[in-house]
Parts: structure tokens; sequence; C-alpha cells
């Protein structure tokens, strides 16, 4: 699961509230758990002095361990900005407007029903100042073609990649997978073929590639323990050709041990943008502290993902939907948004489709087959299939009679969703259903997850993308794996769902009815059988402020709308286009 923090203890939030009331106002440089710059004696810059700070953004919620590999094709675990900042893609998809900007391309259609032409921006270089070419292209797509790569499935329906000229890449398929290929657009970092060609599988994907050389606007200049910090380079092409143009001199971004230490450090100034998870966060927005979030009120950040509860359907009771059924409306999601997340967080839709997809919700379905909390609903649910308090203990058994203990698993250490998974716990068994939450090692809940041997667990696994295709092939792809690694964790099996799912994703995506009548058809069928329950809209973490850097995205007027994030694989969405509208605050 991505984007994970821990939660601030209230007693410690209270008290960096108060240093920071008594202290200076002037910005610091963040420290490491030495007191020194860069981690023990090492300055900011890892080795030549402190970087100036009005040339300097400091960021921080990515990397919790020291900067390890700048290999963007390790999606997971690549040193924050290797993609978005060094390596870029051939398109940038805004999510809040729902719309692709041409980036290392400069335009790209569908040629024919099984064919798709890209044109390539000529006078691309590499920063080794290498030509960029059609040949990096075909060859970054072709990598995919071995099987420890990410994106091998593509080439389940891709047929060919080919050079046209230097600047004309056609594409051609078996299948036009239409939403998958568009994601694909903008997700894929384009490697240069002159210096990965000759690399074996191994290295490829094992490789920490130390010596990243990429088209994007920023150079690998130093990392340490608790830092990676990426320099300004020089003829980056999107200045001429976009004129586009990064204001940050320097980009840090800062390894936290914990979410107190980005706490500490935003309210001394030292941190620019914190993309970590801090609860009680209002009341600095309200307070005079100078730190922003996108909205100035409830839940003050856009959301990225939802928080799916998932049953395991091999196993009883929850392979009978009424059970299922039954959870759902037992579940009070309001106790959590508000006492979990003090209002961080927003309940979900019924269709668990992020705001962002509204257009796609049929809310005819939803509000015919939709849930919310009802105690008395579930209740009724259960007595009506069978599920009976047989000894007086306040707990329903089984229509067989059979006791029923459920385990709730989230990951020992993510304590908002620790406390999630409580007040679920309660809400079930004030409705009779006798659902325990257990906090295993996040590994040992993996394995038990992949290999279907639980009861009920969290996951929050797919982001916000281009399509809601996505989350629908999250939920419903079959056939069902030995191991279930990334999708479909509840091995529900449902030919029609998976059906259309896959006619979903031949869909072009400007025809939205037709997408619509999918969806709808997707809808029904979820809330039918409630393979899933979706919960509330995890939030894109964002806390700025404006003490070296000013024009940060918000839902303000004249303010950038684009996603205030430096995540993994969020840079192609918004963040490296944030860093162009950044302004330097004068006198920082």
């Amino acid at each position: 699961m991505r984007n994970r923090s821990r939660f601030l203890i209230p007693v410690l939030a209270a008290g960096l509230l108060s240093a920071a009331c008594s202290g200076g106002s002037g910005s610091s440089t963040p420290t490491g758990p030495g007191g020194a710059a860069g981690g023990g004696a090492a300055p900011a810059d890892g080795g030549s002095g402190a970087l100036p700070r009005n040339q300097t953004l400091y960021t921080s919620g990515t990397q919790w361990g020291p900067p390890a590999n700048w290999n963007p094709l390790r999606e997971w675990d690549f040193a924050t900005g290797t993609k978005g900042l060094v390596y870029e893609t051939l398109f940038m998809y805004d999510p809040n407007t729902d719309k692709f900007t041409p980036w290392l391309a400069e335009s790209g259609d569908w040629t024919g029903e099984l064919e798709y032409t890209l044109k390539l921006r000529k006078g691309i270089t590499w920063s080794d100042g290498k030509p960029f070419t059609a040949d990096d292209v075909i060859f970054t797509f072709e990598l995919g073609k071995m099987e420890t790569v990410p994106y091998h499935p593509l080439w389940d329906w891709m047929k060919s990649a080919e050079k046209v000229d230097d600047y004309t890449v056609t594409f051609t398929f078996t299948t036009a997978n239409h939403q998958e290929w568009a994601n694909h657009l903008y997700s894929r970092a384009i490697v240069p073929k002159h210096l990965w060609e000759g690399r074996s599988e191994d290295e490829v994907m094992n490789g920490v590639n130390d010596k990243p050389v990429g088209t994007g606007p920023y150079a690998y200049q130093s990392h340490d323990q608790d830092r990676m910090v990426w320099v300004k380079r020089d003829g980056w092409w999107a200045t001429k050709a976009l004129n586009k143009d990064v204001k940050p001199k320097y980009v840090v971004d800062i390894v936290n041990s914990s979410n107190e230490v980005a706490m500490g450090l935003l309210l001394q100034k030292g941190l620019d943008v914190s993309n970590n998870f801090l609860p009680g966060i209002a009341n600095l927005v309200k307070g005079s502290f100078g730190i922003k979030t996108y909205y100035d009120q409830p839940p003050y950040m856009l959301p990225a993902n939802t928080t799916w509860m998932w049953f395991n359907t091999v196993k009883k009771p929850m392979d009978d939907r009424e059970f299922r059924k039954a959870v759902a409306y037992a579940i009070d999601t309001k106790k959590i948004v508000e006492g979990v997340y003090g209002n961080l967080v927003k309940a979900s839709d019924p269709s668990g489709l992020l705001p962002q997809w509204d257009k796609y919700v049929d809310k005819n379905v939803t509000s015919r087959l939709g849930f919310s909390y009802n105690p008395d609903k579930a209740k009724q649910l259960l007595a009506d299939a069978g599920y009976k308090d047989r000894n007086g203990d306040g707990l329903v058994e089984s229509p067989s009679g059979g006791r029923i203990s459920l385990k709730l698993i989230v990951p020992a250490g993510w304590t908002d969703w620790m406390e999630a998974a409580r007040v679920i716990s309660s809400s079930a068994k004030a409705a009779g259903i006798d659902i325990e939450a257990d906090f295993p090692d996040y590994n040992a809940l993996v394995d038990v997850r992949n290999q279907g041997k639980y009861d009920i667990v969290l996951n929050n696994d797919k982001q916000l993308a281009n399509t809601p295709w996505l989350y629908y092939d999250y939920l419903f792809r079959l056939p069902v794996q030995k191991l279930q690694t990334t999708t479909n964790f509840g091995r529900y099996e449902n030919k029609r769902a998976w059906e259309l799912t896959q006619q979903l994703d031949r869909v072009k995506p400007e025809d939205v009815a037709g997408m619509k009548k999918i969806t709808s058809e997707l809808q029904k069928i979820q809330l039918e059988d409630m393979p899933v329950v979706p919960l509330w809209y995890n939030g894109l973490w964002s806390q700025t402020t404006d003490s070296a850097w000013k024009n940060w995205p918000s839902s303000a007027p004249n303010t950038p709308k684009y996603p205030p994030t430096v995540w993994r694989n969020w840079l192609e969405m918004g963040g490296t286009l944030m860093l162009t509208e950044l302004q330097p605050v004068s006198g920082s």
C-alpha cells in the first residue's frame, strides 16, 4: 500500500505547536537525527556547504528510508523525483481537469482500428547531450517483453512498436484497449536506449542506476541517509518548446523517521511541502502558523484513493452476499471520518469511485442499491438470511448454528487504519457480527492476503488515474490465481463483471456515454453482490508554507490547480508542472 504514514501523537503535536509559537521566525534548513543538516555532520547538500534557502525547495512524505536506487522502472521504491524530475513521460495527465498534455510526445492518434501513431517533439536531448528519438521510445516499451518489468502485461495485446522515422512511432495491437493504453502514455518513463541496451533483465529491474540520465529539468547532485538532492540543469527542452521553467535550483527530499519530525520541520519553515499525513492539521490551517492545504476547510485535501474493505469470498460466511451486505450497513463510517481522521477524509460514495470520476457514477443505481450506516437494517438482513443469536451472547451464529468469529486485518503501525479497524469491529459487534481487529506485520499481512488466507482486509492500492477502468480491473480481474498480488484480493468470481470490465477497456476515453453505460452495469453488480465495501477517500496529503515559495496549488481563485505532491508516480500528474508555477518569496 502506498503513501502511508504513522499517526502523529496529539500531545506531541501540541508540544510542537507550542514550540513553534515561541521559536524564531526565520526559515530553517532541515537537519538529520544528529542535529546537523544531512544527518550527523553532513551539510544540507551532502558535502559542499549549506544550500541557499531562497533557491531550495524542501519536500517530504514519500521516502521513509535512505534513497537506494534511481531506476524509474522500480515504480514502488525509486528515489523521490527519479520519475518526473529526471525521467519523463510521453504525456502529462491532470486528474483535476481530466486533460492530457503532450510532453515528450507532440501528439498521438489512433490511425487505425488497431494502430496508434505517436509523433515526438524534435530538439529534445538527454542530459548527456545525446538526442532523444523514436529509438528510445521503442526500446523502453520493448523492455516490457521482460517478464519482471511492471508493464509486461501490455505485450499480451500489443503486437509491435515500429519506427517510421526518428520522430514517429507506430504501435500495433491485437486488441485496442483504449483506456489502458491512455494510462501507459502518461505512466511509462522513457529511458535512453544508448545507456540501457545490453543490460540483463536483472540489471534492468534490480540495477541501482546510480548515474541517472534523463530528459527532465533536474539532475542528480548528491544523496545521504536522510535526503535526496536534485539540481536544476541547463538546457531543459521545455523551457524553449513550452516556455516552462522550474523555479527552484535545488529540490531536496527529506527522509523522515516519523511524522513528528515532519510536523516539526513544517512549523519551523524547514519544509516547503509535506506530503505526510499529519492529524490535527486543521488547527494549523485555521491558526496563524502559515500552513496551507488545498482546501481551507474539510476535507482540506484532494482525494487520492479509496479505502476498500475486502471480503475473502471463498470463505464462509463471506461467500454469502447477504452477510456481506449486512456488514456494509453495520459500519459507522461517519465515526471513522470524524473521530479517527478529524474530517481530513470524506466518506466514500457507495460506488467507491473517486469524486474526480463522479460523471461515471449512476446515481439511480447508487440511490436504489447503495448502503449507509443502519444497524437495524444490518440486523434484519442477517435475520432474513438465517443468521441468529442462538446463545444470547449478542452475536449471531451461522444458519447452520456454527460460531462466527472473524478477523479484520490492517498493518501494525498504520495507526489511523488501526483505529478505523477498531471502529469497524465495534460497529459490527453492535449489529451482532463478531469481527475483531487484528494488526499483523505488513509483510505478513501481504502474504496471507495474496494467498487468500484471511477473512477481511483493508486496502487502497489503486490510486487516482485517468480512468475508472483501473478500479474495476482491481475489483473484478479474472482468472483468480494461486497468488493474487495486485488485484481481486477477495477472489470474487463474476464472469459478467469481468466481461464488462474488458469491454470498458476497449471504449475510447472520449466516449463518455459509452463508458457510463458500462460503469452503470458494473455498479449494479458491485452493489448487489457487495464483494467489497468502499469506506472513505484517502487524502492527497499536502501541507505547504509560503516561507520560501508561494503560488502553491489550491482551490483558491487565481492559483494553480495541479495536485500539490511529489509522491512517486504523481509528478507526471501535475507535480512537475507545479514546480513551474512556484514563485520565490522575496527576502526568503
